[in-house]
This record gives C-alpha cells, sequence and structure tokens, in this order.
C-alpha cells in the first residue's frame, strides 16, 4: 500500500479510551472479563443446543449459529485491544487493520442476517404454526444460513479491496480501539466518494432490508397474538418469541443509540466508548437473555451438568 507521499504505510495506531495510565489495569480487567463471559456464555449455549435432542428445532439451530457468531465478533476485536494495552503498544499493522474490518463487518452483518431470520422462525412459529415444520424443513434452515454466510463474505469482501485502495498520509491514529471501516475511510488522504458510496449503499440494503424484514415480522405477530381470545394462549405465543424479541430490542437500540449519540456529539472518543455498547456488551448480554427467560436452555444446561 503506497500513500502519496511515497512511504509505505507500515501499520496504525488504535487510541485507547484513557491515556491515564492508572486506568488501564481496570479497563484491561473490565474487557476481559467481559470477552471471557461472553465466550463461555455464547459456548454453554452452543453445548446445550448440541448434547439436547429436543433443541434440535430451526429455532436452535439458529440460536446457536448465533452464539456462534457473537464469540467472533468479540474475538476480532477484544484480544487486539487487550493486548495493546498489556505491551502498553498502541500499534496494529496495515494488514491486521485490513483483518479486522473485514471479520468484524462479517461478523456485525450475520448477526443482523442471523436475527432477520430468527424473527421470520418466529413469524411462521406463531401465525402458522400448523404448517412450521413443513415450511421451516431442515433444508430450509440451512439455505437460509448458508446464504447469510454467502452474502456476508461477498460484502466483506468488497467492503475490505475498497480500503485497499485508499491512501493514506500522515495521520495514521484511529479514535477506536478497533479499525473501524468509517473510520479508515476518515483518515485516506485519497479520493473516498466510492468509498463512502459503497459504504452507505450497503449499510442500507444490509442494514435497513432486514431491520424492515424484523419490522414486518413482529408486527404480524403482534396482529396474530392480539387476534387469539384465550389469555392463557397470548401469553403462551408471545413466551415463544420473547427472549428473540429481547435481543433484537438490544442490539437495534444500542447500534441506534450508538450512531444517534455519535452524530449529536461529533466526537470520535465518545462513539469509540459508545459502540462498546453494541460490539461488547450485547454479546455478552446475549446468553443470559436466552438461558434466563428460556426453560428449554436451561432445562439443558441443568442435563449437561
Amino acid at each position: 500500500m503506497q500513500p502519496g507521499n511515497d512511504t509505505w504505510i507500515s501499520g496504525f495506531l488504535l487510541l485507547r479510551f484513557s491515556e491515564e495510565p492508572e486506568v488501564q489495569p481496570l479497563i484491561f480487567w473490565l474487557f476481559l472479563s467481559m470477552y471471557l463471559i461472553t465466550v463461555f456464555g455464547n459456548l454453554l449455549i452452543i453445548l446445550a443446543v448440541s448434547s439436547d435432542p429436543h433443541l434440535h428445532t430451526p429455532m436452535y439451530f439458529f440460536l446457536s449459529n448465533l452464539s456462534f457468531v457473537d464469540i467472533c465478533f468479540t474475538s476480532t476485536t477484544i484480544p487486539k485491544m487487550l493486548w495493546n494495552i498489556q505491551t502498553q503498544n498502541k500499534a496494529i499493522t496495515y494488514e491486521g487493520c485490513i483483518t479486522q474490518i473485514y471479520f468484524f463487518t462479517l461478523s456485525a452483518v450475520l448477526d443482523v442476517f442471523l436475527l432477520t431470520v430468527m424473527a421470520y422462525d418466529r413469524f411462521v412459529a406463531i401465525c402458522h404454526p400448523l404448517h412450521y415444520t413443513v415450511i421451516m424443513n431442515p433444508w430450509l434452515c440451512a439455505l437460509l444460513v448458508l446464504m447469510s454466510w454467502i452474502i456476508c463474505l461477498l460484502n466483506s469482501l468488497l467492503q475490505s479491496l475498497m480500503v485497499l485502495r485508499l491512501s493514506f498520509c500522515t495521520n495514521l491514529e484511529i479514535p477506536h480501539f478497533f479499525c473501524e471501516l468509517n473510520q479508515m475511510i476518515q483518515l485516506a488522504c485519497s479520493d473516498t466518494f466510492l468509498n463512502n458510496m459503497v459504504m452507505y449503499f450497503a449499510a442500507v440494503l444490509m442494514g435497513g432490508g432486514p431491520f424492515t424484514g424484523v419490522l414486518y415480522s413482529y408486527s404480524k405477530i403482534v396482529s396474530c397474538i392480539c387476534g387469539i381470545s384465550s389469555l392463557q394462549g397470548k401469553y403462551k405465543a408471545f413466551s415463544t418469541c420473547a427472549s428473540h424479541l429481547s435481543v433484537v430490542s438490544l442490539f437495534y437500540c444500542t447500534m441506534l443509540g450508538v450512531y444517534l449519540s455519535s452524530a449529536g456529539t461529533h466526537s470520535s472518543k465518545s462513539s469509540a466508548t459508545a459502540s462498546v455498547m453494541y460490539t461488547v456488551v450485547t454479546p455478552m448480554l446475549n446468553p443470559f437473555i436466552y438461558s434466563l427467560r428460556n426453560k428449554d436452555i436451561k432445562r439443558a444446561l441443568k442435563a449437561f451438568f
């Protein structure tokens, strides 16, 4: 990669949340704890689903995939940040930065797609219960997950290749704890019009499309639940999608809050701090939401241990 001043870029500097030395151990242990909880919690979900034959259903098949993606999501950014704090070094190589962008974009968009697929699964289960096993057959479930992976892999590849065409000059400081796509584009000293167009088009297509699907699915679910005459029937129908609705609300609300706060403050540091909510906190809370609100998961975990 050759920038405008004819020197080769060896890497970038990832700025920390705080430069005060006494705060670094606190940040290190806080993020290490959240990372271990995230990995351990999501691994428990995967083990519970795989070990219990009663959980070999479309809903839990998608849930185990979501847990795997959440592990990848946090593993893309947190270990590097912890290593930098431990070694008192802010540097990340150019290749490492591109790799982070690729896998972070892949995991983030996969999260969105899987949440959308899970919303469709709950829609079929509640609104078309008699045809659920026919519609959500194993072939369709595998196809939905496979198509999600293929689309997200191609999108991440495109975004990463678009970054490769950029040139960088003297300002190599990224005001984030990981290499974020938008921050990288802002650092470039070459023309970024095409990069911005591709990034915003992908954001609308990959984010707006699934979000519309989630809203449509839950609008139909609410309509079906309201049409149920008995109170017990309404509660049973709502309980089948309560955990997923909680995860969807947490993910989209935190992400929306991050971008609204960053747009309002115009501060990269505040945006980096706020982004911790959906990059670290949400994947950590997902296993708790599913295990605490789901009797099947709790039963499977008890049987496993």
